[in-house]
């Protein structure tokens, strides 16, 4: 456990700890106090295994502490100790292709590959690379890209992106993660993804570090690949790449199957283990302990720029990204604290790594303290709306979960005429991206809400221009710092609405359900009988 830090912001700032409070008593002033502590430039960007680490949890469990929460961690602990690994390039990799006349050909552009979560270095020869489509199996859409085919000791080369017959905005179907797991179930070594050119999204940062987890479940190597460079590989498997994509968009008609090309490659990259920590503090149910609902968010932010602004700023302070979202958890605690005891468990837990590809949250669930089979439903706060009064409450991934018609009938009851709605901009699959995905991932319920636009004064037309707003100056930005003038009228009528869903999952017999259409539904069905 980690011990108490007093510098920087003070001794006093660790204890900001409040009046009593009552059932929805969601304080500005509370939420503003912790921002302006988190945000504070002693914490240096809140980048995991740095200092901001220590100071930023010893601070969340002070505070759960002196509202008389007990440890939701492993063993009775505050802290889930994760393993991070950080992978660093120390040259390029050195690939070749050889068909099936065995001449080798030699890629030197228009291919990034790395190292998964071992030891830095790959060394494989004559790999049989198997050509997947899209590498999606859906079900529930009548889509299965392998059939029954062994990837065992093989490469697999898939689409990125998804089937255009599920739309045009992303899912979970389009997600590496989909495509990863489904990879490694066959047993493959390697996944790399196809993309149309060079510059493209997951060409970027081939050179650079990246963060993943020790033992994280990933192939051996993984990467992505240009069309251009490709195009000679579909042409020795006697056709080409246009004839390769629109055999895999049949969907039905088209399998995996070995190309008859063999991928040899070497990469060599240094591993570093970083030892970071997620936060837990829990309420025990009253009547059924074993059964969790979870509010989440992460603690994390980006840490520092390499080189100052013109005002000589260098720390990325993250108030809205996310120290908003854990002072909204924090303030939800307190609210449940004040309320009558929950029949569930409600555990407050805060991620490390979000910054970093979600991380702590994949560690968590899939080092779960609670069994996800036994979670009802997890509610994610990544960044409060920092703005006047919406008619309705905005959500990442709308239609997923019935979750969403409890929580539009309780925004109704509030007098929040406008219901509950999208984010506005579904093509950015902003559902995929924050750590509510890995419990859905898990086949949890999971639900996130987001900044609304439609303002009561105003309307959208005000209310879309000062988001956007926002937006471009603070979003990532070294000016994302805590300041005096925050609105959080939004704000507390979000965490109003989410403390009184949370208060139905928590005092139900029922189990939140994914609609019918969702991509998750059968995650969780396959363990019905756990709930049963």
């Amino acid at each position: 456990m980690f011990g108490r830090i007093l510098c920087g912001v003070a001794a006093s700032a660790l204890l900001l700890v409040a009046l009593p409070a009552t059932a929805q008593d969601f304080s500005a002033e509370r939420l503003s106090d912790h921002i302006k502590y988190l945000a504070d430039d002693s914490l240096e960007g809140r980048f995991p295994g740095k200092v901001g680490e220590k100071m930023t949890l010893d601070y969340l469990q002070a505070q759960y502490e002196a509202m008389g929460l007990e440890p939701g961690g492993p063993d009775g602990q505050w802290l889930q100790p994760v393993e991070l690994l950080r992978l660093t390039p120390t040259r390029p990799p050195v690939v070749t292709w050889t068909g099936r006349e065995g001449v080798a050909h030699t890629i030197e552009t228009g291919m990034a590959l790395r190292a998964g979560a071992g030891e830095g270095l790959v060394k494989l020869d004559n790999v049989p690379m198997v050509f997947a489509g899209y590498g999606v199996v859906a079900p529930e859409r009548n889509w299965d890209d392998y059939g029954d085919i062994d990837l065992t000791g093989k490469l697999v080369v898939v689409l990125g992106g998804q089937p255009e017959a599920f739309g045009a905005d992303p899912n979970f179907y389009g997600s590496g993660t989909h495509k990863t797991n489904e990879a490694l179930k066959r047993g493959a070594v390697g996944i790399i993804t196809l993309y149309p050119v060079t510059g493209g999204r997951g060409m970027r940062g081939g050179n650079r570090p990246r963060m993943t987890l020790v033992g994280a479940h990933e192939t051996a190597f993984q990467g992505v690949m240009t069309m251009d460079i490709a195009a000679p590989m579909a042409v020795e498997q006697g056709g080409d790449m246009e004839a390769l994509v629109a055999m895999a968009k049949q969907g039905g008609t088209f399998k995996a199957h070995d190309s008859g090309i063999k991928i040899s490659l070497d990469i060599a990259e240094t591993a570093e283990v970083i030892h970071s920590n997620n936060l837990l503090a829990k309420i025990p149910g009253s009547e059924r302990p074993d059964e969790v609902l979870v509010y989440s968010a992460h603690w994390d932010h980006v840490g520092t720029a390499a080189d100052p602004d013109a005002n000589g700023d260098r720390i990325f302070n993250g108030a809205w990204d996310n120290a908003s979202g854990t002072s909204g958890v924090l303030e939800m605690a307190r609210a449940f604290k004040a309320g009558p005891p929950p029949e569930r468990t409600v555990v407050f837990l805060h991620v490390t790594a979000e910054e970093q590809g979600l991380l702590g949250s994949e560690w968590y669930a899939t080092h779960p303290v609670y069994p996800l089979e036994k979670t009802a439903a997890d509610i994610n706060i990544d960044m409060l709306p920092f703005t006047p009064a919406t008619r309705s409450i905005a959500l990442f991934g709308i239609g997923k979960s019935m979750l969403e018609d409890d929580l539009a009938r309780l925004a109704a009851a509030a007098g929040r005429d406008g219901g509950v709605v999208g984010d506005g901009e579904p093509a950015q699959g902003f559902y995929y991206r924050s750590d509510h995905f890995n419990f859905a991932v898990g086949g949890v319920p999971a639900l996130m809400p987001w900044t609304g636009v439609d303002f009561v004064e105003g309307g959208e037309e005000v209310g879309r221009p000062y988001y956007q707003a926002q937006m471009a100056q603070y979003y990532h930005k070294l000016d994302d710092e805590w300041r005096a003038d925050y609105d959080f009228t939004a704000a507390i009528q979000n965490l109003t609405l989410l403390y009184r869903l949370g208060q139905e999952v928590a005092n139900e017999t029922a189990w939140p359900q994914w609609k019918p259409g969702s991509e998750f539904a059968a995650l969780r069905k396959e363990s019905d009988a756990a709930r049963q």
